[in-house]
């Protein structure tokens, strides 16, 4: 079925910029403090539990959400400028960040109340972690290859198997993931996968984290074995996740965390090249920023169709894969730029170190969230090419 592939125009409304200064001064504090520095992306420790209640105690946690859940009842636009200001500031938001993006979404649409009223105020205190447990080895984004299996059983199911390239998995006291209860169908190979709560540190679960080629830990394997899930953690139609899923991949996929991953090198560039930059830099980084402003234009229209109600897939796997890509190959771009940069720029050592971890976790870009092959695939689909 093609979809109708719509980018609305869309400008952020005076009080999400009343919010950006809010949010702008609260981060100025925190960096002050000392909780953590904007120009080291590569700090060891990006787990902040104390930071992640801060944050929500402002409010900013599950700020779409119903007010009985402990939300704020605000528009996906403002929760839009504050996820960009703590990305552009390099905020640690790892504890926090997936809970809001998309688990607390999917809860409020799938889950039994009690578990909602007993989780969702947590996230909105910033209390809590989740992971996402969608790969499985050798099938890689094609969540519908999945294989781990929940076998039913009296009060609930058993989990076998394994997920990988799980973000976070290691601090997680959550996950939302696909399992398979039935075979595929001739007819449809998305049928026969279930989403479930997962409550981790839990007997049964074996997390192994996964090393990267910048000396971090954040993604993992996670290994299920014959691990209790109760009946009341299934979360909406048992062998009709695939729906669901595709629906949750919509807040994952076009956020401004989809193109800002490495945005810290191009404002280290500026700063280096100082306010009187030669013909050569000046262009180079002017075709970077009008790139950038053109990717947040789409992406600012993907959070006004969420907050309109309606599920922009197609939209969003474009604004994932034009963002990855581009993110990815800005540290390359930097590095031919700061080849001109004077010795003598107070910030030349800063830049390289940035440049140096940049470019080493630039493969993952369009890896995570779904990669550039399979979103490419569901783009193709949603305009009727196959």
């Amino acid at each position: 079925m093609t979809a109708a592939l719509r980018f609305d125009p869309i400008r952020l409304p005076e009080k999400c910029e009343q919010l950006r200064k809010e949010v702008r001064a609260f981060l100025a504090e925190e960096i002050a403090a000392g909780t953590f520095d904007p120009h080291k992306p590569n700090r060891e420790d990006t787990d902040a539990p104390e930071f992640s209640r801060r944050v929500g105690a402002k409010g900013w946690l599950g700020m779409t959400w119903p007010k009985k859940y402990g939300g704020q009842e605000r528009s996906f636009l403002e929760r839009y400028v504050v996820t960009e200001e703590m990305r552009v500031a390099n905020a640690p938001t790892r504890r926090f960040f997936v809970a809001d993006r998309q688990s607390g979404p999917v809860l409020i649409k799938y889950a039994p109340e009690h578990i909602k009223m007993d989780i969702l105020p947590r996230i909105c205190r910033g209390e809590i972690c989740f992971a996402i447990g969608m790969s499985e080895p050798n099938s890689g984004s094609d969540l519908f290859a999945a294989k781990t299996r929940a076998t039913k059983t009296d009060g609930g199911y058993l989990i076998n198997g394994t997920k990988i390239w799980t973000s976070s998995a290691h601090i997680a006291d959550y996950m939302i993931a696909i399992f398979r209860t039935s075979q595929p169908t001739k007819e449809n190979r998305r049928h026969g996968l279930t989403q479930f709560l997962v409550k981790m540190k839990q007997p049964g679960i074996q997390v192994n984290p996964i090393g990267q080629i910048t000396g971090q830990y954040e993604f993992n394997e996670v290994v299920f074995t014959d691990f209790f899930v109760p009946d009341d953690h299934v979360l909406g139609e048992v062998d009709g996740a695939w729906k669901q899923a595709t629906s949750e991949l919509a807040y994952e996929r076009s956020g401004p965390e989809r193109f800002l991953e490495t945005y810290y090198v191009l404002t280290e560039l500026v700063r280096a090249v100082g306010p009187n930059p030669d013909t050569r830099s000046a262009e180079g980084i002017g075709r970077l920023v009008a790139q950038l402003h053109t990717m947040r234009r789409m992406s600012v229209s993907v959070a006004g169709m969420l907050q309109a109600g309606k599920e922009p897939v197609v939209e969003a796997s474009i604004v994932k894969d034009i963002g990855t890509v581009w993110e990815q190959q800005l540290p390359h771009r930097v590095r031919d730029l700061a080849a001109f940069v004077e010795e003598t720029a107070t910030n030349r050592e800063t830049l390289e170190r940035q440049l140096d971890f940049a470019i080493k976790t630039a493969p993952k870009l369009t890896i995570q969230g779904g990669t550039t092959e399979v979103l490419r695939g569901i783009i193709a689909r949603g305009l009727g090419l196959r």
